[in-house]
């Protein structure tokens, strides 16, 4: 097939599972009345757009939104009402536990910074509600097995927001290269960020607006000095997330485990560190090689905040190597790159766009418009795998083995590069204490850190 029709099929295919997903082509929710209750707490830039993601491909009633910034709440509010067809503003919440209570939503969506996700989710599938949860799934180790134990036990569906594999593109590679066995022997993957992505500045200490909570906000984790970079820019620091590697690694690691169907790795190592940009205010590295290490195959993760990336068409990608070849995938594109002549022609796979079914898409501040059509299909395949009993594709263990990994490169890294082997059934690193000890971070005082067997 070639890429002009490759790209109309994908279009074409696109639009028909939108429209089979609900109910326009026979099929609907069983026993179903009435639009989805719907509650999005953490009302920033990626809440709201996976929001409206959801908004597009379901009948939904957003009934609550949750927000320790009153004036984003706010303001989140009047545009939730001009994007529902009930145009109704949602009831307003500060305090995540007292709108579950009252609210007693059916899906909640959570879009907050890292080291809220955790405690929220566990909340939330305890209130009864089936969860879509942003990546990396939790902070530490501990916190995603707690997660995991309390979807399980509350027999809930919980969705993680890796969306590479609902990208309409990567699956389209994944079929025709990969399941087909194209590649022949895969042995070797490489996953990088070459973004200059790293916060850079060094503002003063500020006194906290009226409008912002921030020891609601701080919650479980250290309550670092205000300096006015509380949206987005927390993820410039460790304690409140897991820098590139937690918030990047884990997408393209995830990729790479699902298309070669990968489970926990056997052992993680990483080093670097702050390199290059010491006088700003982050604490996050800006130079980070880490080693996942599977049977028969290694996923060698680098990201640098600074200079050139390796490859300018896959600045944030992954590379799959096999003795017949290679096959690159990013958000933006796949390319397949045959090894001699008796492997094929090379094949590249295009971003697959919406613009036409989903016009409002063109037009909506701050959208990763490229990424919108993988949230629309991952957000079905969460609403289909609660309505058939069935887990998702980003389930939670999926999620949680990819965000952990990513966490025990961070801890590899701390303590010197050593490697480490983690075991999921005893919930420690194989004859390691001290990195034993890391799996949990202490939590503030009052708030009390959530245990597998206690949720």
């Amino acid at each position: 097939m070639n890429p002009l029709n490759r790209r109309e099929f994908l279009k074409g295919s696109t639009a028909l599972m939108s429209l089979a997903s609900f109910g326009l082509l026979g099929m609907d929710f069983k026993d179903r009345e009435g639009p989805l209750q719907v509650a999005l707490i953490g009302t920033g830039w990626y809440g709201k757009s996976d929001l409206f993601r959801l908004i597009q491909v379901a009948d939904v009633e957003v009934v609550a939104l949750c927000d320790v910034d009153s004036k984003q709440l706010e303001e989140a509010g009047k545009l939730v009402a001009t994007r529902q067809k009930s145009g109704k503003v949602p009831a307003l919440y500060e305090d995540y536990k007292e709108l579950l209570a009252k609210e007693k939503p059916e899906y909640v969506l959570v879009g907050t910074p890292d080291h809220w996700h955790a405690l929220i989710a566990i909340e939330a599938v305890k209130s009864g509600a089936h969860v879509y949860l942003q990546k990396p799934i939790s902070v530490d180790v501990i916190e995603g097995e707690a997660i995991l134990a309390a979807a399980r036990k509350y027999d809930r569906k919980v969705q993680i927001g890796t969306q590479r594999r609902s990208t309409p593109h990567l699956v389209q590679a994944k079929k025709e290269i990969i399941d087909s066995g194209k590649l022949g022997k895969i042995s070797h993957a490489e996953v990088c960020c070459y973004y200059h992505m790293r916060n850079s500045s060094h503002p003063d200490v500020i006194p906290v607006p009226e409008n912002i909570n921030y020891d609601f906000w701080a919650g479980p984790a250290p309550k670092l000095p205000y300096r006015g970079i509380l949206h987005r820019g927390w993820r410039a620091f460790m304690e409140y997330g897991n820098g590139i590697v937690g918030d990047m690694c884990v997408h393209m690691l995830d990729a790479v485990r699902w298309m070669l169907d990968l489970g926990w790795p056997v052992q993680v190592s990483s080093t670097g560190g702050i390199y290059v940009d010491k006088d700003s205010i982050a604490n996050i590295s800006d130079t980070q090689t880490a080693i996942f290490e599977f049977d028969e195959i290694n996923v060698v993760w680098q990201h640098r905040t600074w200079g050139n990336p390796v490859d300018k068409d896959y600045p944030w990608a992954f590379k799959i190597y096999g003795e017949n070849g290679t096959l690159a995938g990013s958000p933006m594109r796949a390319d397949f790159y045959p090894e001699g002549r008796n492997n094929g022609e090379p094949i590249h796979y295009p971003v697959v766009l919406e613009k036409e079914q989903f016009p409002e898409d063109v037009t909506e501040k701050d959208i990763e418009i490229h990424a919108a059509p993988a949230t629309r299909e991952q957000l079905k395949d969460w609403l289909q795998a609660i309505d058939n009993d069935t887990l998702p594709v980003a389930d939670v263990l999926q999620g949680h083995i990819s965000t952990a990994s990513c966490i025990l490169a961070n801890m590899s890294m701390e303590l010197g590069g050593r490697a480490l082997k983690y075991d999921p059934k005893t919930m420690t690193i194989v004859g390691d204490q001290e990195a034993t000890s890391l799996l949990r971070r202490p939590y503030r005082d009052g708030y009390i850190h959530p245990e597998p067997d206690q949720v």
